[in-house]
């Protein structure tokens, strides 16, 4: 209802009043995608814009508290709506915060001693101090200047299949090599895919080689594991020359790169493997299809059966070599796991499974759970997750290699 004082104020107050509920609703409405299920595809995209860059959208949904809208009772409710969506776009960080707290105790009961590493050349990084910095969240994760070279390292049946290698510049020792494995479903994405990380970790001293491989379904399992198997050789192959050690690897991957690096990893033993790193990866594929994903985001039993050439019934053998949770054993490499609760495309339980699997195993692991994140939270390295990841990450390395 319009009051006599709205009436008395023109028109112009009264759009601008309204103009107020407009954008406190917008914000109060993209702030729920924080803190609920996505309804879609795309609104997903949206949602992990909000919790990963929740300050700056906290920020832009306080514009309905300019100046004036004690003015009128519809400006006090845009006002009311602004405060709202800043409240749930910031909750992200919030919640971050105790999680952040308990990550260096926790890598190192499971790891041990890290060592921190750092380049040798001209602008080497030195390690993170902490796990979540309020101010690198505004200014940026430091991005250094490295060497980056194009190799194709397999031309399975004629198609070259290409790396990125990054490494630090002026180093000329012979580094450990982590190997990053992109994600999108084993059909798309590659090898260009969210580069800082790679970056970062070539600042530190390592070697980084980012892979493609081929892809689903054109190319169903187990192409895509036989190239990540081919990349590991030609880089232990060719390690002279390329600066690397051929007896210190770590395989990262992402979402269905996670699977891969995964499956690398623990099949077969190879002791040049130190450790192993899964962000939001499948680990069970059968139980995977048993219990899928958000449907309003993405049909995950759709993308398996293209992956596996069919379902868990009619392609048992194929589920069963790709999961896994089934070749744990007594030599299985460190594994640190990273996964959000709200992940819509592969459910945290992925993860909680195989955590359970390596503890009853003996083997070394540790499961850094992110409440507040969702599917690809790492988007942002300067976000919440991008910044405990990133500390995580460095610090499994500084413990498992040397």
């Amino acid at each position: 209802m319009v009051t006599q004082a709205e009436k008395r104020r023109g028109p112009w107050a009264r759009i601008l009043a309204w103009g107020r509920v407009a954008w406190g609703g917008l914000f109060a409405g993209l702030g729920l995608l924080a803190v609920v299920p996505a309804p879609s595809g795309d609104l997903w995209k949206v949602g992990l814009g909000v919790t990963e860059w929740g300050h700056w959208v906290g920020l832009l949904a306080l514009a309905p508290l300019l100046p004036g809208w004690r003015r009128s009772r519809v400006g006090q409710v845009g006002a009311l709506l602004g405060l709202i969506g800043a409240g749930l776009a910031v909750s992200s960080l919030a919640r971050a915060l105790p999680v952040a707290a308990g990550v260096p105790n926790g890598l190192s009961a499971a790891f041990g001693v890290a060592r921190p590493r750092s380049s040798t050349g001209p602008h080497p990084l030195t390690a993170r101090a902490t796990p979540l910095s309020l101010l690198d969240v505004l200014r940026g994760v430091p991005q250094p200047a490295v060497r980056l070279d194009t190799l194709t390292y397999a031309t399975p049946a004629g198609e070259p299949l290409a790396l990125d290698l990054y490494r630090p510049v002026g180093d000329r020792r012979a580094n450990p090599c982590v190997i990053t494995i992109h994600g999108g479903s084993w059909q798309n994405g590659s090898r260009v895919d969210l580069p800082e990380l790679n970056r970062y970790l070539a600042g530190q001293g390592y070697a980084v080689a980012a892979l493609d491989y081929r892809m689903a379904p054109r190319h169903p399992f187990p192409s895509a594991i036989d190239d990540v198997r081919a990349a590991l050789a030609y880089l232990k192959a060719h390690a002279a020359d390329l600066g690397i050690d051929p007896t210190q690897f770590v395989l990262l991957g992402r979402s269905a790169g996670a699977q891969l690096a995964l499956l690398a990893a623990y099949t077969p033993s190879d002791p040049a493997i130190r450790g192993v790193v899964s962000l939001y990866g499948p680990t069970d594929l059968a139980y995977g299809y048993d219990h899928p994903a958000n449907p309003a985001v993405l049909d995950s039993r759709a993308v398996q059966d293209a992956y596996l050439g069919g379902t868990p019934t009619t392609a048992a053998a194929a589920y069963a070599a790709a999961a896994p949770i089934n070749f744990v054993g007594s030599t299985t490499p460190p594994t640190l796991l990273i996964h959000g609760d709200r992940d819509d495309l592969v459910r945290a339980v992925q993860s909680e499974r195989l955590a359970t699997r390596l503890q009853a195993t003996g083997r070394p692991y540790y499961y850094l759970r992110l409440p507040w994140a969702n599917h690809g939270c790492d988007v942002n390295l300067s976000g919440p997750c991008g910044q405990i990841t990133t500390y995580a990450v460095e610090r499994f390395l500084a413990a498992v290699v040397h």
